[in-house]
């Protein structure tokens, strides 16, 4: 990879790192439920309007709407709302690279070679122990939500890769069009009229400016230049060159919230979040491979986020 695309792969890590930053912002005003209606919303309306449905199944384009747009920030947002540190939900977020190792080999008998398989073991051992360290301070369920979050992202990991969009980006546009509806009415039944008409009139409130802030970084950065770039640099690359610079969200996202958010981190956390990121880019290493100039790559999805 030129290292012009090494910087570019770094610059979407520290957009999407940044990004749990604007996420808590949001979540000053907006239910979290709403919030992630709301965000999808503001990109699925001109979407909808001015771009063409890409050529995929529309199984797999709704499959990859409710896993990694639906599912995946339904979970994230209700377990930073439940009080997950914002750091920490960067990291145990990442939970989708050995979720969808372990889904594709067991519903679509994808092969897995052993040293995924040694990947997998070891980042769920890191998660296993931050989340041990999480139910000593009585914060188990924000975990547990987070976790679930990076379950959907695994689903829609899956779909992606089966639905084969020979134009990613429109295909990444498309997906924002699936979670505003469900995203909508879950908000009412759960959250109620009166909070969503409260987070849209508070317009007075102290929170209003930053959360704003934070839903356009959301959309803007977060997702249009982040998922965007991502895509282009997939659609350049094998997998296994442009995945690695994932893992380095959680650092961007913890070392962030350390110091404008002012979290800390117990010795625990520290080492669980050291032996994830080792696992998961263990795993993700392939072996090098010669790539002919003009023949196209294997674009093999991995997490698009945040």
């Amino acid at each position: 990879m030129p290292f012009r695309h090494r910087l570019i792969a770094a610059l979407v890590a520290a957009c999407w790192g940044f990004n749990f930053l604007a996420i808590d912002a949001s979540l000053g005003l907006f239910p979290p439920m709403f919030l992630v209606a709301l965000r999808f919303a503001v990109i699925a309306v001109p979407t909808v309007l001015l771009v063409p449905r890409p050529d995929v199944p529309l199984r797999w384009l709704l499959g990859y709407g409710l896993g990694f747009g639906t599912l995946q920030f339904l979970f994230l947002y209700a377990g930073m709302a439940a009080g997950m540190p914002t750091g920490l939900a960067s990291l145990v977020l990442q939970s989708s690279a050995p979720f969808t190792v372990a889904l594709g080999a067991a519903v679509f008998r994808d092969r897995v070679s052993p040293r995924q398989l040694a990947g997998l073991a070891v980042a769920t051992a890191g998660l296993a122990l931050v989340g041990w360290e999480q139910a000593g301070t009585a914060t188990l369920l924000p975990f547990l939500l987070v976790l679930a979050g990076g379950f959907g992202w695994a689903i829609g990991n899956l779909c992606n890769a089966r639905a084969r969009a020979s134009d990613p980006w429109r295909f990444m546009l498309w997906m924002s069009v699936v979670p505003p509806v469900p995203m909508l009415a879950a908000a009412l039944i759960l959250e109620g009229p009166d909070r969503i008409l409260t987070s849209l009139t508070s317009w007075d409130d102290p929170a209003a400016v930053p959360a704003l802030l934070g839903l356009a970084y959301t959309v803007l950065i977060g997702t249009l230049l982040g998922s965007g770039l991502w895509t282009w640099l997939m659609a350049r690359h094998p997998a296994g060159v442009v995945a690695p610079f994932s893992m380095l969200v959680p650092v961007v996202g913890m070392s962030s919230a350390w110091a404008l958010l002012g979290e800390t981190l117990r010795p625990g956390e520290v080492l669980g979040a050291a032996v994830v990121v080792a696992g998961v880019l263990y795993g993700s290493r392939t072996a090098r491979s010669r790539v002919v100039p003009g023949e196209p790559v294997d674009p093999s999805p991995v997490p698009l986020s945040r």
